[in-house]
């Protein structure tokens, strides 16, 4: 009896072992079929160019993990300090000083990131690479109204992000935010979430609403402004610029294609010259506080609030209460978008507006003049 019940022990021992040694097999073989379907689904992201994505360079990501996002965007990403002088009640001069983040456009040097991190009139700007090398910048261009700005360093061959499309993003899908929280100590912070929701309008004081941004829980905190907010690709979908304090998990990004042709000017004239055609508009967000007593439902393009005088789109003849439907073909439902379709051209050029006034479409050429 013994003896058979050690063969018999030994037998199902056996049986055991195989099936541990049989299933580890297995599972690695799965694992391993899995991790080439990834790579075959993602293929190659390209890293280079400014403008709506195109490169000079290729980094193949073998996941879609944040691992391998941070790993190839946070040479790009850049430390910006700001000296500024100030004066206090005495008259009295003292220096005020801030920090802010960047990312890398353009491998000689343009660099993105917020107004309000170079705002005023600093003293000196620095910009620290990854590699803890600092350079001088100047601003090249920027925007109270969209809160953007481009600043430019003398360097050669930099690391350059790769521009995604904020057109194509969805609620729900992660978002990766980098930058430098609370300075340079905590310089290149990774942290990630999900895109909350799209075209959110929020005050930002008393006098400025902030309109048409990205809303995400990634962690933003102050020193994050200017930094990029990517997807799981490593393109940069949106420029992380405001979180509301009062709340968790509230932070807000504009949309990366409205600086695409401000980038492309730059490029190509080494400075940029934001255009517009006369008219303060709003979108269905705002429309509703301006229309609470008019007989008007705008529930696509953008409602015209004022005109002004001697402008292109006065003379034009568009006029207060039309609502702005497309721009030389391209549909535009806020305000952001209509802003981009305008910095694709030049002073002096002529655009197409189709509007809508009474319930008719009506489509008329439009001069472009200089923004004050």
């Amino acid at each position: 009896m013994r003896e058979k019940r050690s063969g018999l022990t030994i037998f199902f021992l056996g049986l055991i072992i195989g099936g541990i040694l049989f299933g580890s097999v297995a599972f690695f073989v799965t694992n391993y079929r899995m991790e080439k379907l990834i790579d075959e689904k993602i293929g190659t992201v390209y890293q280079g160019g400014g403008n709506s994505g195109s490169s000079s360079s290729a980094t193949t990501l073998k996941s879609s993990t944040t691992e391998k996002v941070a790993a190839n965007v946070t040479p790009a990403v850049v430390g910006i300090e700001t000296t500024e002088l100030s004066k206090d009640m005495f008259n009295r001069e003292y220096e005020s000083s801030g920090v802010g983040t960047g990312f890398i456009v353009d491998k000689n040097g343009i660099i993105v990131t917020n107004q309000h991190v170079v705002s005023g009139n600093p003293k000196q700007i620095n910009v620290t690479l990854k590699d803890g090398t600092s350079y001088e910048a100047k601003v090249v261009f920027k925007s109270d109204t969209v809160d953007l700005a481009v600043i430019k360093i003398n360097a050669k061959n930099l690391p350059v992000v790769n521009l995604g499309d904020s057109e194509k993003i969805n609620i729900g899908q992660t978002a990766i935010a980098i930058g430098n929280p609370l300075g340079l100590t905590f310089e290149r912070s990774v942290t990630q979430g999900i895109i909350s929701a799209l075209n959110r309008s929020i005050a930002v004081d008393n006098k400025t609403i902030a309109e048409d941004l990205i809303q995400t829980d990634a962690s933003i905190n102050a020193g994050n402004s200017g930094g990029p907010l990517l997807n799981l690709a490593g393109e940069v979908i949106g420029i992380n610029t405001y979180k509301i304090q009062s709340g968790e998990g509230l932070g807000f990004a504009i949309p990366i294609n409205i600086v695409k042709p401000i980038i492309n000017q730059i490029k190509e004239e080494g400075s940029f010259t934001p255009t517009v055609i006369g008219i303060e508009g709003v979108d269905k967000e705002i429309a509703r506080y301006y229309t609470e007593n008019e007989k008007l439902s705008v529930d696509k393009g953008i409602l015209i609030v004022g005109v002004v005088n001697g402008s292109g789109a006065a003379k034009a003849g568009i006029k207060e209460n039309d609502v702005i439907t497309k721009v030389d073909g391209v549909e535009v439902n806020n305000m952001l978008k209509f802003r981009e379709q305008l910095y694709y051209h030049r002073p002096g050029e002529k655009i197409k507006i189709t509007y809508e006034r009474n319930g008719k479409a009506n489509t008329v050429e439009v001069e472009l003049s200089k923004s004050k």
